[in-house]
């Protein structure tokens, strides 16, 4: 294997599964905590502030629109654009950032980066004719892309920003939704959609004594460029030369911003409670005369529809092989070979068969992944201490050529607790280990709540039909109709992944094609003088019941007490796929229910329902 991490086609020893199983079980259990999600908290004070657009005064609305989305991220932005397409002119979306962008207003860290290929991961390429500038683009091409639609579509035309939703009630006399706003504003929309996501809510592990430290500290999600000096596109962080900076969190963010902080901070304290698995990246700039080859009408489309094909939640093959060729579609290149292996010789493709393949894969693609950690950190302690024992897909896989390198330069330290987490923060620094590591930042890189309740995330419980609010609705589990749809709350839509595609490869093309069902419906009803819109009790049991009796069988948490490493699963070390290694409580309980046959499969079949205009399973009067 190279430094880069390509491997040289050396012969590896057999894998020891057992072995492998044993020390996977052993790393889960020392990090198993009885508090579960509890043991973090949300960012407050000082923390919690917007340090990139300052609060714009404003009246508030008393008005009524056709159309209200709540969340201004990717989620929003294709909704309200597909609304647009449907002929409504009077769509507003609520966010409590300055401006468009979701979790990439937030996330201007450096480094940040989305780990997706870009032509898959943008929304609405097409549609704005915008050329990603590299494979994985950056975030301030992200955000720049989110501002483009929310122009183009007319979105800004009615945006409130810096406002938090804190009401939505259903009057059921005049059929429309009640907002209220955390801004004064009451206003009425017929249409309400829904798309607070998982990635909004900051938190931070509580650790005793994180309210003294009397130094500088601040979320990734609220990085402080006026105390490290540089910018979001990359410039050198001068402010920190001469400053220790702790690092807490080594998980996605964190590997994209720690090669950063290690090139510009005077010495970097990198705590570590669980490695992530890093595989190569292989970004790079995009050629023009290339994209203009490929850049021809229905393009973006069928590149969502080969990238989900060839990866996990496809298991499909289309004509034009695999088009983006990442760590993702990797993934299920390996289980597809491991698979052929079993079955050209005469097995029999069986459930099991295919279980075995995925884990031989997972196996030997995490022993690889390892072994890339031992070609390129030089300290042998640090590189075992940098490697993850547990599968691929148990946490969100990662993709970065520079993060493992950080831990060659003489100024960082990785202070690995062995799953125990920090101790303790004092007023100068940060204890783990028994060992105090006096600093003048922390920068916390913890990531945000996952597993929490949506109505707890989204900072209101909206209240349908007869007063009944969502979360007592869901008090039992979630229940929609295509992850969509929910009964007793009409002319409501949540845009997520639930009990739809549950695609995690690529989150917006869950989004995207939600969105574009949205649109569909919203369209039909105000095109046809429909005042409701909202599924029956039926169709919404049915749909639930089609769910439990036809999951994809990686899609579950295993077969027969075997061991399975995919996300969910209780075999996988602790972290927000699996509620932080808890069981599942009866309020969560569905999900994490996919459409049988996967995320493609979904996406057809979702397709074929809005594409033949009858809507079937929604009541509209």
């Amino acid at each position: 294997m190279t430094a880069t991490g390509e491997h040289t086609g050396h012969q590896r020893p057999p894998i020891d599964k057992e072995t492998l199983r044993r020390r996977y079980r052993e790393e889960r259990d020392k990090r198993l905590r009885p508090e579960g999600i509890a043991q973090y908290r949300r960012l407050t004070g000082d923390l919690l502030h917007d340090p990139y657009q300052p609060v714009q005064p404003r009246a508030p609305r008393t008005d009524h629109v056709t159309f209200t989305f709540v969340g201004g991220g990717f989620a929003g932005l294709v909704t309200g654009a597909r609304v647009e397409q449907a002929g409504v002119d009077d769509v507003r979306i609520v966010d409590k950032a300055g401006d468009f962008g979701g979790t990439w207003y937030w996330n201007r860290y450096p480094g940040a980066q989305c780990d997706t290929a870009s032509f898959v991961y943008l929304p609405l390429l097409e549609e704005t004719g915008h050329m990603p500038t590299e494979k994985y683009a950056h975030a301030p091409e992200i955000l720049e892309h989110c501002q483009r639609i929310g122009k183009q579509f007319g979105l800004y035309d009615d945006a409130l920003f810096h406002t938090e939703v804190t009401g939505l009630v259903w009057d059921d006399d005049a059929r429309v939704w009640v907002v209220s706003t955390d801004r004064g504003d009451r206003f009425t929309s017929q249409f309400v959609g829904l798309g607070t996501g998982p990635l909004h809510v900051a938190k931070v592990p509580d650790i005793p004594g994180i309210d003294r430290f009397g130094g500088h500290s601040f979320h990734t999600s609220r990085w402080d460029y006026a105390y490290t000096g540089g910018s979001p596109d990359g410039g050198p962080m001068s402010h920190l030369a001469d400053k220790r900076v702790a690092i807490i969190g080594t998980g996605a963010t964190a590997v994209q911003c720690i090669a950063h902080l290690a090139r510009d901070a005077g010495e970097l304290y990198v705590f570590q409670r669980t490695p992530s698995s890093v595989d190569v990246r292989g970004n790079e700039p995009t050629d023009p005369e290339w994209f203009a080859s490929i850049a021809q009408p229905g393009w973006q489309q069928r590149w969502l529809e080969n990238f989900t094909a060839n990866t996990m939640g496809g298991f499909g093959a289309t004509g034009d092989g695999d088009l983006v060729r990442d760590g993702w579609t990797d993934i299920a290149r390996r289980v597809k070979a491991k698979l052929l292996e079993r079955t050209s010789s005469g097995g029999e493709f069986t459930v099991d068969t295919l279980l075995d393949a995925f884990e031989d894969a997972d196996f030997e693609k995490m022993e690889e992944i390892r072994a890339r950690v031992d070609a390129v950190v030089d300290d042998r302690s640090t590189a075992d201490a940098l490697k993850a024992w547990y599968g691929q897909l148990c946490k969100r896989p990662c993709f970065h050529d520079e993060y493992l390198q950080a831990f060659n330069e003489p100024g960082v330290t990785l202070v690995d607790t062995d799953g125990k987490g920090v101790e303790r923060i004092t007023d100068r620094g940060v204890v783990a280990g028994g060992r105090e590591h006096e600093v003048d930042c922390i920068v916390w890189a913890t990531g945000f709540e996952v597993s929490t309740e949506l109505t707890s995330r989204a900072g209101f419980d909206p209240v349908g039909r007869g007063g009944v609010r969502l979360s007592e609705r869901w008090a039992g589990g979630m229940r929609t109709l295509h992850g969509i749809h929910v009964h007793g709350f009409p002319n409501a839509f949540i845009v997520q992944l639930t009990q739809g595609s549950n695609h995690i490869a690529n989150v917006p093309h869950n989004m995207s094609e939600t969105g574009t069902t949205i649109g569909a419906v919203v369209g039909h009803a105000v095109a046809n003088g429909y005042a409701t819109v909202e599924v029956t009790a039926e169709a919404e049991e049915a749909w639930i019941q089609r769910l439990l009796g036809g999951g994809s069988p990686l899609g579950g948490l295993g077969r027969g007490g075997r061991s399975l490493y995919v996300p969910g699963s209780p075999e996988c070390t602790p972290g927000y796929y699996n509620n932080e290694g808890q069981p599942p409580t009866a309020a969560s309980r569905y999900n994490f229910l996919g459409f049988p046959g996967g995320p493609l499969a979904f996406f057809q079949y979702i397709d074929r329902w809005r594409r033949s205009g009858e809507f079937e399973g929604l009541e509209l009067r």
